[in-house]
C-alpha cells in the first residue's frame, strides 16, 4: 500500500507498525513512570550484557580438560569430535590447580583469559535447576527422583524459556525474564531516562520482559523507525498520532508506536552527538548486534542510563551433525565479537562497569551420534567477561568426563548441573546491585532453595 493511497487511521498504524518491524526497531515502554524524573548517582553506571547461543551449545568442545589423563578419558569418549591436543588454547586454573584448553577458535578469548589482568572467566557444569541433585549412596550416581526437575529436559523451547525466566517449574513469573525483573528493581536508578534500561538487538526476548517495565528492541541496520520516510510523511504521521482515536485497542497501538518514535528519535539524536566508534567489529550478525550495544553504552548519560541491560544472541547451535566444522565459524565469531567488544569498551572506559555474559539452551551429549555431531543434554559450561570479572579463573565443578559416572544423568554424557541458572545470574544481579533477599526472591524464586549462594566471579 502506497502512502497516498491509505483509506484509514487503521491502515496508517499498521504500515507505521510494519515500517518499525522491518527495520528491526520496535520499542515499547514500560508501564507509567519510565520517562519520569528518578533518581540516582549518574556516576555509578553498570551494564548486563547477555549473549544467548541458541540451539545448545556443546561446550563439550568449548571447554576442554587438558592434563594429560582427563584429556585421554576426553578423547576416548569423544572419538571423532575430539579437538587435537595441541590445537587447544591453553588455560590454567589456579582455582582447581587443572590444565584447560579453549577451543583453537577461541584464541582471542583466550588472551583475555591468560593476560595480566585477566578479563575473562568461565562457569563449569551450569544449568537448570529446581532443587540440587543428591547422588544415591549406592551406586554413587545421580538420583534424579529424589527432587522435583525442570519441565521438559533436553526440549529447545522449554529450556531456553526455562534460562530466561528462571522458573524452571513454571509459576507466576514464568511469563517474564529474569533480567526483566532485575530492571523492575533498578529502573529508579536511571535519571531522567530517554528509553527503557532493558534492550534487545536481536527481536524481542522474554529474559527482558518485567513485571513492570518492558524492553526496548533496535536492530542492526539502524535506530529510527522512520528511515526511509520523507518529512512530510514523519510530520503527518506525528500528527496523527497526537490524536485520540478512543477506541481502546487503537489508541494502545497508538501509544506504543508514539513510544517507539520518542525511543528512536532520543537514540538517533544522542547518536548524532557522539564520536564514531573507534573499534571495527566483525561484519557478522553477532558483531553487528555487540557494536549497537556499544553504541547505546556510548551515549548513555545522554540517555540518562545508570543501569543498562541488554540482549543479544547467535544462532545454529543445534549440532546433531556436522559439529566440527560448525563449531569452528561459530566459535570464531562468538570469539571475535566478544573481544571487539571488550576493546570498545576499553576505548570507551567503562570496561570495569560492564559485564557480558553467554547462555544458552544446553550442553549436548559428551558421546557422539551416527552423524558426526551430539544431541540435546543438560549441564554446560558459560563464559564471563568484564573488568569487574575475577578472570583466569574456571568457577563451579568440573564434571567427571565418564558414561554413567557420577555426573551422568543418562549414559551418554549428560552432565546433571552442579551449578543452577540461578545461582549463575545471581551473581549478575548481585554485582548489578541486589542486596536484599526480598529483591533476589523477586528476581530469582528459587534462589533461596541454595542459600542464595553464588559463585565468587566478581571481586
Amino acid at each position: 500500500m502506497k502512502f497516498n493511497q491509505m483509506k484509514s487511521r487503521r491502515d496508517f498504524l499498521n504500515l507505521g507498525c510494519r515500517t518499525i518491524s522491518s527495520l528491526g526497531a520496535a520499542y515499547a515502554f514500560g508501564e507509567a513512570g519510565l520517562l519520569q524524573a528518578q533518581v540516582g548517582n549518574p556516576g555509578d553506571y553498570k551494564a548486563l550484557v547477555c549473549v544467548f547461543l541458541f540451539g545448545g551449545n556443546d561446550a563439550n568442545n568449548m571447554l576442554i580438560p587438558n592434563d594429560t589423563a582427563t584429556y585421554a578419558q576426553y578423547q576416548k569418549v569423544r572419538q571423532n569430535l575430539a579437538i587435537a591436543q595441541g590445537n587447544l588454547v591453553s588455560i590454567h586454573d589456579p582455582r582447581s590447580k587443572s590444565n584447560f584448553g579453549l577451543h583453537p577458535s577461541m584464541a582471542g578469548l583466550g588472551a583475555l583469559y591468560n593476560q595480566t589482568n585477566p578479563r575473562v572467566a568461565l562457569l563449569a557444569n551450569v544449568g537448570t535447576l529446581i532443587k540440587a541433585v543428591p547422588h544415591d549412596p549406592v551406586t554413587k550416581k545421580p538420583n534424579l527422583n529424589a527432587v522435583p526437575l525442570p519441565t521438559n529436559l533436553f526440549s529447545h523451547s522449554d529450556q531456553q524459556t526455562e534460562w530466561q525466566n528462571a522458573v524452571p517449574q513454571g509459576g507466576p513469573a514464568a511469563n517474564t525474564g529474569w533480567q526483566g525483573r532485575l530492571a523492575d528493581k533498578i529502573v529508579q536508578l536511571n535519571t531522567n531516562p530517554a528509553i527503557p534500561p532493558s534492550i534487545a538487538v536481536s527481536g524481542s526476548s522474554l529474559q527482558i520482559v518485567g513485571q513492570t517495565t518492558k524492553p526496548s528492541t533496535v536492530g542492526t541496520s539502524g535506530f529510527s523507525p522512520l528511515t526511509g520516510l520523507n518529512d512530510p510523511r514523519t510530520a503527518a504521521l506525528t500528527q496523527m498520532l497526537s490524536l485520540n482515536s478512543g477506541v481502546a485497542l487503537v489508541q494502545a497501538a497508538q501509544n506504543s508506536l508514539n513510544g517507539a518514535m520518542a525511543v528512536a528519535k532520543a537514540i538517533d539524536s544522542a547518536i548524532a552527538g557522539s564520536s564514531p566508534l573507534t573499534t571495527t567489529f566483525p561484519n557478522t550478525s553477532l558483531g553487528q548486534q555487540l557494536s549497537q550495544v556499544a553504541q547505546i553504552i556510548q551515549i548513555r548519560a545522554a540517555l540518562g542510563a545508570t543501569r543498562q541491560i541488554f540482549f543479544v544472541s547467535q544462532g545454529g547451535y543445534d549440532t546433531h551433525s556436522a559439529q566440527l566444522a560448525q563449531q569452528v565459524q561459530l566459535y570464531g565469531e562468538l570469539s571475535a565479537g566478544l573481544v571487539a567488544f571488550d576493546q570498545a569498551m576499553g576505548a570507551l572506559g567503562v570496561q570495569q562497569n560492564v559485564t557480558t555474559f553467554t547462555e544458552s539452551d544446553f550442553s549436548r551429549t559428551f558421546q557422539p551420534n551416527g552423524n558426526a555431531g551430539t544431541d540435546h543434554a543438560w549441564g554446560s559450561h558459560a563464559i564471563v567477561m568484564g573488568g569487574a570479572v575475577k578472570g583466569g579463573n574456571v568457577y563451579g565443578t568440573f564434571p567427571t568426563l565418564a558414561l554413567q559416572g557420577p555426573d551422568d544423568s543418562g549414559d551418554r554424557g549428560n552432565w546433571v548441573p552442579t551449578t543452577s541458572t540461578d545461582q549463575y545470574a545471581g551473581a549478575m544481579a548481585k554485582w548489578f546491585g541486589l542486596s536484599t533477599n526480598s529483591d533476589l526472591d523477586y528476581v530469582f524464586p528459587n534462589l533461596g532453595g541454595f542459600g542464595y549462594s553464588t559463585p565468587a566471579i566478581f571481586g
